[in-house]
């Protein structure tokens, strides 16, 4: 909202006389403009509040300070919840004793700072006794992806930051974080309660957590923070979603849906972590606990449908480093894990991370109460090193066969049914596992109920179809007034495209009949930032394309990308891209991220360069340009350079990807042009996940596979190889063991 154009003829001293009076009287006064409200907010005393007009304030840096009374808030309010909007550049400081903030909404834009909220003015000046409550922060976010800020930081002591709702944090930053960095920060009690923080997109990258309690530097001194009734709602920024870096924090009746990664007790002492409840309803990587350092109460959680492995797992016990820095994780010492339920979760990993370093393995140290319940009975256990440090007791198991390494185990038969509080519990008689009492934290109770919670994610075909017919610039003109989600639907012919074509929503293009593109620049699509694209049934070839080094079929944003995007190949044949080297189908830059990109029933031919480009982000800093890449019943021929040119560098372990499957595939001739630097058909540097099952290879370069961190998974089985030398597949740090599965492949040359 701008400064106000009326002009008042005032003397000074009339002037002056006035604005006093009304800064006397803010109780109720609407401010209308940011100089009103400097003028108000510097006067303002115990008991009064300060009610912004609603409507956009643009640019509008927010200094919150005064010096309330316990029954006498100052207070910072909209005039209407939800209808007062920080845009543009603002930010929201807060500093003094007893202050109050709600109804405001930040959104299209990003904090000039390093922070969106902030209970401080600067490092001496701190927010104390204050609350931020119903306010939201939605998708606002540095254009540059890797630009760090956070959304929110609590300094100070005594503050509450409840019922908020925070959504769609992309760039790097944790979301939401307690500082802990001076004395007067430090036993902070503060409370975090009843917030929404909706979905965090894969980051790709580690700097993605949701919420932080304290950091490394300061991790062996107390906070007393309590996190308590939140929901987090698909979390998926990296492995932490919370990450405990201080002591004496409680983590209590918390509900994680869907959230990729773990409560991790990353640093910090005597931590309890009570009636949480996680839903991972069978997605990829979606975890529980995991416990690190000493005195950590673990008690009375429940934990469902979590498929985790590693780090990542339903319930997690690490190895520590003995006498280590303060950055390092120290070993697990009077840990009590009591009373828990894992129903139908994967994982249960005991001594994690067990290494040369990770040497300290957990003592004095309880399990008891436990109830683990598989509907297939498999063994959830993974043991990595000595658990005699761990007394098991009275821990029930259901189908599944008791565990070798303990006798802490009994084997009960057990019906499980769900109870009103949306848990799965069994018959009576079975004395383990979480209590029947536990109230279910849900999206209702969360939030600000004035502001809706909405899946961001939209569907590729479920808006509109609209029809294109064969004419001179026809896709173009149809994609100028496509919604999210619409679909355009090319009728028979042929179709030259002289115009690059820009996707900048979620959009499908899909043939009717036999129908034939070519392109006159050196890319036919482009995804922009917040676009993603389905084609199915094109023929496309790039005979007409310019004679250029580095074309592509499709390809992102030459600049950064702010929001990931999916990318789909469906019953496609793409032909003719060799008017010069390096025409590759599909190329990325340098921080864009896909979560997903799909190849399937398509075809190639004649593809001087790389059918997926995969490899911009060289730096060795952990970062990578897509989580999930498949390919499927499909076939390449006459592939200059590598199939795939897949990079993650770096040795950081904050991050589940990137994944590679290779399905029931015919290819012939990759690799071999003169280009061609790594000699190889496949490049796969630092991919975690690899499956290459079922396809046939003749007269082609060799795999080239490199692990580089964690505990790559790589599988390759019943393959058929003509004139193929083996998979190359090599550990390049020297603490990886070989994981690599190869089995029942054919034809292989030695």
């Amino acid at each position: 909202m701008g400064q106000s154009k009326t002009i008042l003829h005032l003397s000074v001293a009339a002037s002056a006389f006035l604005l006093l009076a009304c800064s006397a009287e803010t109780d109720g006064r609407l401010i209308t403009d940011q100089a009103q409200y400097r003028a108000a907010v510097q006067n303002a005393q115990p008991g009064d509040t300060l009610t912004l007009a609603n409507g956009e304030w643009v640019d509008f840096e927010i200094l919150f300070t005064g010096r309330g009374e316990a029954d006498n808030p100052i207070k910072l309010t909209a005039e209407t919840p939800g209808q007062v909007v920080l845009t543009g550049q603002s930010n929201l400081r807060l500093a003094g004793e007893h202050l109050e903030v709600s109804g405001l909404v930040f959104k299209d834009g990003y904090t000039p700072t390093s922070e969106v909220i902030s209970f401080r003015r600067n490092k001496d000046d701190l927010a104390n006794n204050s609350r931020v409550s119903e306010v939201v922060i939605d998708n606002y976010n540095n254009p540059e992806r890797y630009e760090v800020d956070s959304w929110v930081m609590m300094y100070g002591k005594n503050n509450r930051f409840d019922h908020n709702h925070l959504i769609g944090k992309r760039n790097k930053g944790v979301t939401m974080a307690v500082r802990l960095n001076t004395e007067a920060s430090q036993e902070n009690r503060h409370r975090i309660d009843h917030n929404y923080f909706g979905p965090r997109p894969i980051l790709g990258s580690n700097g993605g957590e949701t919420l932080r309690i304290g950091t490394s530097h300061f991790s062996r001194t107390d906070s007393y923070t309590v996190v308590e009734n939140n929901y987090f709602d698909r979390a998926d920024g990296e492995l932490e979603i919370i990450s405990n870096k201080s002591g004496q924090n409680a983590f209590k009746n918390n509900t994680f849906f869907e959230s990729r990664g773990t409560l991790t007790m990353r640093h910090g002492n005597n931590n309890l972590v009570e009636n949480n409840v996680f839903f991972g309803n069978d997605a990829d990587h979606t975890g529980g606990i995991r416990v690190i350092n000493a005195g950590q109460t673990i008690r009375n959680n429940y934990m469902e449908g979590l498929k985790g492995t590693r780090f990542g797992g339903a319930l997690v016990v690490m190895n520590g480093v003995p006498n280590g820095p303060i950055n390092r994780y120290d070993p697990v010492i009077d840990a009590e894990i009591i009373n828990n339920s894992l129903i139908n979760s994967d994982n249960i990993q005991l001594g994690a991370g067990s290494d040369e370093e990770r040497s300290g393995v957990p003592e004095n140290s309880t399990f008891e109460g436990n109830l683990i319940y598989n509907d297939d009975g498999r063994d959830v256990f993974t043991v990595y090193d000595d658990m005699s440090g761990i007394a098991f007791k009275d821990n029930v198991l259901g189908p599944q066969d008791l565990p070798d390494f303990t006798d802490g185990f009994r084997r009960q038969e057990m019906a499980l049914g769900r109870l009103e509080n949306g848990l799965m519990y069994p018959q009576t008689g079975v004395e383990a596992g979480i209590s029947r009492d536990v109230t279910v934290t849900t999206p209702s109770m969360v939030g600000p109920a004035w502001y809706p919670k909405v899946d961001p994610n939209i569907a590729f075909g479920s808006g509109e179809t609209h029809q294109v017919q064969p004419e001179e610039g026809a896709i173009f003109n149809a994609l100028k007034k496509a919604a999210p989600g619409d679909i355009l639907e090319l009728s028979e012919g042929d179709y030259t495209v002289s115009k690059l074509l820009k996707i900048d929503v979620p959009l499908t293009i899909q043939g009717r009949g036999d129908v034939k593109l070519s392109f006159g620049r050196s890319a036919l699509f482009q995804i922009e930032d917040g676009g993603s694209l389905q084609v199915i049934g094109l023929g496309v070839s790039g005979k007409d394309s310019p004679d250029n080094a580095g074309n592509s079929v499709i390809r992102t944003s030459p600049y950064s990308m702010l929001k990931n995007y999916r990318l789909e190949i469906i019953d496609t044949e793409i032909t003719d891209l060799d008017v010069n080297h390096s025409f590759n189908v599909v190329s990325v830059a340098k921080g864009t991220f896909a979560d997903d990109i799909l190849i399937r029933n398509s075809k190639f031919k004649n593809v001087s360069g790389q059918v997926l480009k995969l490899n911009r982000e060289d730096d060795d800093y952990g970062i990578y340009n897509a989580e999930y890449v498949t390919i499927e019943n499909s076939e390449f021929e006459n592939i200059g350079q590598e199939l795939v040119s897949f990079y993650r560098g770096g040795t950081d372990e904050s991050t589940f990807g990137p994944h590679f499957e290779l399905h029931n595939s015919t290819l012939s001739n990759i690799g071999s042009d003169k280009r061609n630097k790594s000699k190889a058909s496949l490049l796969l540097h630092g991919v975690q996940v690899t499956n290459i099952t079922g396809n046939s290879f003749s007269d082609s370069k060799p795999f080239v596979i490199n692990h580089t961190v964690g505990e790559p998974k790589t599988k390759i089985t019943e393959n058929n190889f003509t004139d193929v030398k083996p998979p190359q597949v090599r550990e390049l740090n020297s603490i990886l063991e070989n994981t690599a599965f190869i089995e029942d492949n054919t034809g292989l040359n030695p």
